[in-house]
C-alpha cells in the first residue's frame, strides 16, 4: 500500500485544491457573474457531455488500463497504444453525421421546456469528445504509475481555466453567451496538455497494427462503454432531466447542492486513479490474498475520510446557505440525500476496479442497465411531483441499489468481501459525531461558524478513530504527521 498512500495523499491533496477552486466558481462566482440562467445551462451542457464522455471515449480509457499489462514488449505496448486512439474514431464519425444532419429534429427535442438549450446543443458531443481523449491520454500514465499530474489538470488547471474566463465576464470582457462557447476551448486544452504530458512519460512509436487479442479488446471496450454509460448515467441523468420538466434556473440551484455533496467522493477519486493499474495487476497475476487485503484496506480508510467529510457538510450545511442566494436553499434536501448515496458509494473501496478487471463485468453491465431504466423511471416520476428534491430521491435510490448490487456481486462470484468490523464503528463514530454537532452554532458569522465547527468535528472524529486504530493507513499518515511537527 505504500504507493497507494503516498499518490493517493497528493491526488487527494491536489483534488481538493481543486474543489476550493471549484467552491468559489460553483457557490460564488458562476451564480454572481453569469446569473442563475445562464448557470443552469452550463450545468446541463456539461452534464450532458459527461453523459457522452464514455460513447466518445469508446471505452478505451479503461481498456488501456486492463490489456496494458499483457503486452511483454514495448512494440507490442505501442502498437496496442496506436490501435486504441484510432478506436474512437469508429464512433466518433457516425456520430458528428447524424449530429449534422439531425441537428434541428435533436436540439428541438432538447429545448422544449428551455428555449436557451437550443443554440448550444452541438456544444454537447465536442465537449463529450475532449473529455474522452482527456481520460485516455490519462490512463496512459496511469499504467505508468504517474497519476499525479493528471490529477492536477482534471482538477485544478481546469478549474483556475474556468475561473479566469469567469472573471472575463464580470470585467465585460466577454459576455455570458461567449463564456459558454469558451467551454469548448477550456476543456481542449486541457486535453491538449494530458496528450503532452502522456507523450513525455512514454513516447510510443505509433504503428496501425491489430494486435492478436483486438477481439478481446472490441468486446471489452463494448461493455465498457455501456456500463460507462451507466455509471455517468447514474450520476448525471438527474441533471439532464430537470431540463424537461422544470425552469433552467433549478438546474443551478441543483448544481450547487450536487457539487457540495460531491466533496464527499473527492477521496474514492483520488485513490482511484492509483488503485485501479494496481487492482488490474494483482488480478492478472491470480493475487488473490493481496487483492482481498487491498479491498479491504481502501474500504476502511475511504470510510474514515469520507465520513468526516459527510459529516463536515452536513453540520455545516445551514450556514453555508445563509451566505448563499435565497433560492439556493431549495437544494438543501438534496445535500443531505445526494451526500447519504456518496458515502455508501464510498465505502465500497476499489470495488469498481476489481468489477472492471474481472470475467464478470459483463453480468454486472447488465444490472447496470437495469438501474439506467429504473432512474429514468424515477426521475420522471418524482421531480414531477417534487421538483429538485425528487431529483435526489431517485438518484438516492438508483446509486444505492446500483452500489448493493455491485458489492454482493463481488463477495458471492468473487469471494472477496471488503468490511471488517471497524466499519461497523467507522459507521458509529459518524453518527455520534453528527449528532454531537448538529445542533451545535456559534453566533459569529456564518463563515467564522463554519470553520470553527470544523476543526472541533475534524479533533473528535480523528481523535477517536486514531483511538480506536479504525484504520491502519490513516493512522500511520496521523503518526508522520505528528512525527514532523513534533520532532
Amino acid at each position: 500500500m505504500g504507493i497507494v498512500i503516498k499518490q493517493s495523499i497528493k491526488n487527494t491533496i491536489i483534488t481538493y485544491i481543486g474543489f476550493g477552486i471549484g467552491a468559489i466558481n460553483t457557490l460564488f462566482m458562476y451564480g454572481q457573474f453569469l446569473g442563475d440562467t445562464f448557470y443552469g445551462l452550463v450545468g446541463f451542457i456539461l452534464s450532458a457531455a459527461n453523459i457522452m464522455m464514455p460513447l466518445m471515449a469508446f471505452g478505451v480509457h479503461n481498456t488501456l488500463v486492463k490489456f496494458y499489462n499483457e503486452y511483454e514488449t514495448e512494440e507490442k505496448k505501442s502498437q496496442f497504444l496506436t490501435f486504441v486512439l484510432v478506436l474512437p474514431l469508429l464512433i466518433v464519425l457516425p456520430i458528428s453525421l447524424i449530429g449534422y444532419l439531425g441537428y434541428h429534429q435533436i436540439a428541438e427535442l432538447l429545448s422544449q421546456k428551455n428555449s436557451i438549450v437550443y443554440d448550444y446543443v452541438w456544444q454537447i458531443p465536442v465537449i463529450g469528445l475532449c473529455m474522452g481523449y482527456f481520460e485516455i491520454f490519462y490512463a496512459w500514465v496511469k499504467v505508468h504509475m504517474q497519476s499525479v499530474y493528471g490529477s492536477f489538470v482534471k482538477e485544478v488547471l481546469l478549474r483556475i481555466l474556468i475561473s479566469i474566463f469567469l472573471f472575463a465576464v464580470y470585467f465585460n470582457v466577454i459576455s455570458p453567451q461567449q463564456f459558454v462557447f469558451a467551454l469548448m476551448g477550456i476543456y481542449f486544452l486541457s486535453l491538449l496538455t494530458m496528450f503532452f504530458y502522456a507523450m513525455k512519460v512514454k513516447l510510443p512509436h505509433l504503428k496501425l497494427v491489430f494486435p492478436d487479442n483486438y477481439k478481446a479488446i472490441l468486446t471489452y471496450c463494448f461493455f465498457i462503454i455501456l456500463s460507462g454509460s451507466v455509471a455517468n448515467m447514474l450520476l448525471d441523468v438527474d441533471k439532464f432531466m430537470l431540463n424537461f420538466y422544470i425552469n433552467i434556473d433549478n438546474i443551478a440551484f441543483y448544481s450547487v447542492a450536487i457539487f457540495i455533496a460531491t466533496v464527499i467522493a473527492v477521496p474514492s477519486r483520488a485513490m482511484h486513479q492509483i488503485t485501479y493499474p494496481i487492482t488490474a495487476k494483482l488480478m492478472s497475476e491470480n493475487k488473490h490474498e493481496e487483492l482481498n487485503e487491498l479491498y479491504k484496506k481502501s474500504s476502511i480508510t475511504l470510510q474514515v475520510i469520507g465520513g468526516l467529510i459527510l459529516v463536515g457538510i452536513l453540520v455545516n450545511s445551514n450556514q453555508l446557505y445563509t451566505v448563499l442566494p435565497k433560492g439556493y436553499s431549495e437544494g438543501i434536501a438534496v445535500v443531505f440525500l445526494i451526500g447519504i448515496s456518496k458515502y455508501f458509494d464510498l465505502i465500497l473501496g476499489n470495488n469498481n476496479s476489481i468489477i472492471f478487471n474481472s470475467k464478470y463485468y459483463r453480468a454486472v453491465l447488465f444490472l447496470g442497465l437495469f438501474l439506467v431504466f429504473l432512474t429514468v423511471s424515477l426521475n420522471m416520476i418524482f421531480i414531477p411531483l417534487y421538483g429538485l428534491n425528487g431529483a435526489a430521491i431517485a438518484t438516492l435510490i438508483s446509486i444505492t441499489l446500483y452500489s448493493l448490487s455491485k458489492l454482493l456481486f463481488v463477495v458471492l462470484k468473487m469471494r472477496l468481501f471488503p468490511f471488517t468490523r471497524n466499519t461497523i464503528v467507522s459507521l458509529v463514530l459518524a453518527i455520534i459525531t453528527f449528532g454531537v454537532f448538529y445542533y451545535w452554532d456559534f453566533n459569529f458569522h456564518p463563515f467564522v461558524n463554519i470553520i470553527l465547527k470544523s476543526i472541533l468535528v475534524t479533533i473528535f472524529y480523528l481523535g477517536l478513530s486514531y483511538y480506536l486504530k479504525i484504520s491502519s493507513d490513516i493512522n500511520f499518515v496521523m503518526m508522520s504527521v505528528f512525527k514532523r511537527i513534533f520532532k
